[in-house]
């Protein structure tokens, strides 16, 4: 199925460009392109059609509020990054959990898991909704980060968030960038054809 109007070579950038950015400008994102950015994860397939995802989006106080939280996270994680990271990222890694790169804009997503679906298929439709957030965020001039730390505390989130019965994914930080961060080397050796 080709669209005519679509520019194939922008798809790609838009592919090729996106980066995990931490450090954001404090201009607040506008709520009706928050949603245009959650439209576009809703039309990510899902298994059974289930559209299992669920989204929560803080800004305000409520960010602020989290912090704490992403701190606390980050204390579960830094002995491990210790021994993996220069000490220049380390420190700005660190950085980053106290203050989340000062992104106007935090989003969790979760999976609402129904009887009639495999759970690593329902985990699965999250993620290709949240690839499409990214690249929609990406296209509109936004940075985005995923951000895996959230699971440590995910009891401390979901009582956080007030959410029950469902299963915390990733968490994501949205906001303009106010830096370039370089793209990481793609590894060759991830694919074998027969």
């Amino acid at each position: 199925m080709k669209n005519p109007s679509f520019n194939r070579a922008d798809f790609y950038s838009i592919i090729k460009s996106r980066r995990s950015v931490r450090v954001y400008k404090k201009d607040p994102v506008p709520e009706k392109l928050i949603k245009k950015l959650i439209e576009a994860a809703t039309w990510a397939p899902s298994g059974k059609n289930l559209q299992n995802w669920r989204f929560f989006i803080l800004t305000g106080k409520k960010k602020e509020d989290y912090l704490k939280l992403s701190q606390k996270s980050w204390l579960s994680i830094k002995d491990a990054l210790v021994k993996k990271l220069k000490p220049s990222l380390y420190e700005f890694t660190e950085r980053f959990f106290y203050t989340l790169g000062e992104a106007p804009v935090l989003i969790f997503a979760y999976s609402k898991p129904n009887p009639e679906e495999q759970h690593q298929t329902s985990l699965g439709s999250v993620y290709m909704s949240v690839q499409n957030l990214l690249l929609a965020a990406n296209y509109e001039g936004l940075g985005t980060c995923v951000m895996g730390a959230p699971l440590e505390i995910k009891d401390e989130v979901n009582e956080f968030l007030q959410v029950k019965e469902m299963d915390l994914i990733c968490g994501i930080t949205l906001g303009y960038p106010n830096h370039e961060p370089p793209a990481a080397e793609r590894r060759k050796d991830h694919v074998k054809f027969f």
